[in-house]
């Protein structure tokens, strides 16, 4: 088995001023990377800020002997994004490794919805992953190497009451690395994505605290680990990940059902009789690409 090293490498990590994402950046420390730690410092719902919670985590890798520089900009406008690439640029001349960790919660029933609560937490998670892997997948595109992790829910995967705008974003995020992981594909660019269930800010009001207790992040640190390795040479995958379990969740489509020759417009009435076949997963196929789909139902056309 070798070693997964990050010697050399440098590594920007958003949200790291606690939990999950400080978890990352003290295991990349501790394995060689030099870090960019940002975190903008305000309050669960994304209220305030402060420099303290970056800082604190730059002086605890600089005392076990890494290398570190804080960045407080918020990861939700283009120039955040582009001033926290900035940051690692400026202290270590390039950017390896990126894990798009910063997120907020603001939980309502859709009835109850308001837009500044949507608009805000699709601002930080899925705004924010664009803003700032776009300046980063460009300098990963010209240096021919970079990973990049996205961190989705599966609240968006598969859903969870209260959670529209959250879930939204967290899905947005899954097309966002879908399509990266193709327009990387030629500059060794790998981009994955974890879909996380540990102890943390988010989740410490809503899970018990003897099950928190239990759901250390350092379980999905792990993971995120290999995925910033350059050993993992996988992209576009999901991983579910929680105490120690990981699993991939995919984009299926079933083997449906052919009710036209390509010129008959099917009935409503033969859309209901078919409709077990249209539903049926019996044999599914992930694909890699919209263009595959082609391939399915491509003889119609012709």
């Amino acid at each position: 088995m070798s070693n997964i090293d990050f010697t050399g490498k440098v590594a920007i990590v958003t949200g790291a001023g606690a939990g999950l994402g400080k978890c990352h950046a003290l295991a990349l420390a501790k394995r060689g990377a030099k870090l960019v730690i940002n975190d903008l410092g305000g309050s669960r719902d994304g209220q305030g800020g402060s420099h303290t919670a970056a800082q604190q985590v730059c002086d605890e890798i600089k005392a076990l002997g890494g290398e570190a520089v804080p960045n407080f900009d918020s990861v939700a406008t283009a120039a955040g994004g582009e001033n926290i690439i900035k940051t690692a640029v400026d202290a270590f001349g390039k950017v390896d490794i990126l894990i798009n960790n910063a997120g907020i919660l603001r939980d309502k029933t859709f009835g109850k919805m308001d837009e500044e609560s949507w608009d805000l937490v699709n601002a930080v998670h899925l705004r924010g992953a664009f803003c700032v892997s776009k300046p980063a997948f460009n300098i990963m595109k010209d240096q021919g190497y970079g990973r990049i992790v996205m961190t989705t829910s599966g609240a968006g995967l598969f859903g969870n009451f209260g959670q529209t705008n959250y879930a939204a974003a967290k899905m947005g995020i899954v097309g966002l690395a879908n399509v990266l992981k193709l327009e990387g594909a030629k500059y060794n660019i790998k981009t994955n994505v974890i879909a996380p269930i540990a102890a943390s800010r988010l989740t410490e009001d809503i899970m018990p605290p003897q099950i928190l207790e239990k759901m250390k992040p350092d379980f999905i640190t792990a993971l995120v680990m290999y995925l910033c390795s350059e050993q993992c040479q996988d992209s576009g995958a999901i991983i579910n990940c929680a105490v120690g379990y990981y699993s991939r969740t995919a984009l299926m489509t079933g083997p449906g059902a052919f009710l036209s020759d390509g010129k008959h417009i099917p009935e409503p009435e033969e859309i209901m009789e078919n409709w077990s076949k249209i539903m049926s997963l019996d044999e599914p196929k992930t694909l890699g690409q919209l263009n595959e789909i082609f391939g399915v139902f491509g003889h119609l056309l012709q």
